[in-house]
């Protein structure tokens, strides 16, 4: 398939892009994109463009193309809302106050496992659709909400069906240690014990369940040495390390993600300079969630302190029911943009190339680069600029994955 009519291309290198490098966006105007077995074979000006083979055309009308979207950090699938909680919220009650008074994930966790895996599948379809038609091909998807093993293995069922189900590609993590359920009031190593099991990790491992492991290292969470527990277990199996950290306290997160080479940290509202020296030394992404702060009305991430060390850093949603019910990365690269002050082309590496990187599939995604997947994004703005000026309006005229259009608007 040729794409023609392309007003400006959008040339994002391969991942992960470190500090400065993330403006390292070439554009190319009047160009073309070949596609050919679902990769990028070519791409460049209109008028150097292989001869036409007759396969299909595609014009972008004079739209904008970019790489397709990657969302590195989500909660789905989940069930229920906690729509009250977010009026306490805004009443000024904290989230770490309502988590204590027994709100937050529990409530979440109770929906999930009334739920059956089909529920949780026909919920969370229409989710991923939306999604699909902002503009995402690849997402990350956790479970997190079981917080027991059957139910845990529940949401990653149903991860890999809605997989099969719909065009994004989805790549599952497992989050057993998430919260501490009602039942294990007290007992959190007891609790970390039961959901970080060899026997539960290497289940998930031999059934291709996840692909990571992640832990909430945080004040109201997990310690240190809890979250060093399963991951260490997890890693044994193959299950690579994720780790949210720093989000509500410091309490040496993100240096345990330095230690146990993560293949990202995320939040880091709290992070200090020993936290970010040690994802340096690492190679470990650093994933901002802006929404969750924007959600929450607390203090964003500094990302520029991160960018400036020399981090490669994403961008995500955090979608999930109680600190970012937002669906919408674009949305997100718009708080990105006009809040945390990031030029778009920086803010496109983030949520690309750097994305990718966060899932560990920047080898073939998140990039415009031959021999890379053809996960493309038509917008109906001509300049990446444009579309960034305009927050709030779905300007996503079409979406590629694996070189077939999976999208229309």
């Amino acid at each position: 398939m040729l794409i023609r009519d392309i007003a400006s291309l959008a040339v994002v290198p391969p991942g992960p892009l470190a500090g400065e490098k993330m403006r390292d966006v070439n554009i190319i105007q009047d160009a073309a994109v070949l596609i050919e077995d679902g990769r990028l074979v070519w791409f460049g000006l209109a008028k150097d463009a292989p001869a036409d083979k007759g396969g299909p055309a595609l014009s972008a009308e004079g739209g904008c193309v970019i790489p397709g979207l990657i969302d590195p950090h989500t909660h789905i699938p989940f069930a229920g809302h906690r729509a009250a909680e977010f009026a306490r919220r805004i009443a000024g009650e904290s989230y770490l106050s309502i988590m204590e008074s027994g709100g937050g994930i529990r409530v979440t966790t109770q929906a999930v496992r009334e739920a059956s895996e089909e529920e949780l599948v026909e919920l969370n379809l229409p989710r991923l659709r939306r999604m699909l038609a902002l503009g995402v091909t690849t997402c990350e998807c956790k479970s997190g909400y079981g917080l027991a093993p059957k139910h845990e293995l529940k949401q990653l069922h149903a991860i890999r069906e809605l997989n099969r189900r719909q065009p994004i590609e989805l790549v599952p993590t497992y989050l057993g240690a998430h919260a501490l359920p009602a039942e294990f009031e007290g007992r959190a190593d007891e609790f970390i014990d039961r959901i970080g099991s060899e026997a539960l990790l290497q289940q998930i491992a031999s059934e291709g369940l996840a692909r990571f492991c992640d832990v909430f290292c945080d004040r109201g969470a997990f310690t240190v040495e809890q979250a060093r527990r399963v991951l260490t277990r997890a890693a044994k199996v193959g299950l690579k390390p994720k780790l949210h950290a720093d989000e509500l306290a410091q309490i040496g997160a993100t240096r345990l993600a330095g230690e146990v080479h993560a293949v990202s940290a995320d939040h880091l509202e709290t992070i200090d300079e020993g936290g970010i020296a040690a994802l340096k030394e690492a190679g470990t992404i650093a994933v901002v969630l802006p929404g969750t702060s924007f959600f929450l009305g607390i203090e964003h991430c500094d990302v520029h302190r991160l960018i400036n060390a020399g981090l490669p850093v994403a961008l995500s949603t955090d979608c999930n029911p109680g600190s970012s019910m937002i669906e919408s990365l674009p949305l997100i690269m718009n708080i990105a943009c006009c809040q945390l002050r990031m030029p778009p082309v920086e803010v496109l590496s983030a949520v690309t190339a750097n994305a990718a990187a966060a899932i560990d599939l920047h080898g073939r995604l998140g990039a415009i680069e031959k021999g890379y997947d053809a996960d493309l994004v038509i917008l109906d703005a001509p300049t990446l600029d444009e579309w960034f000026y305009t927050p709030g309006r779905n300007r996503v005229k079409a979406v590629i994955k694996h070189g077939e259009v999976v999208y229309k608007a």
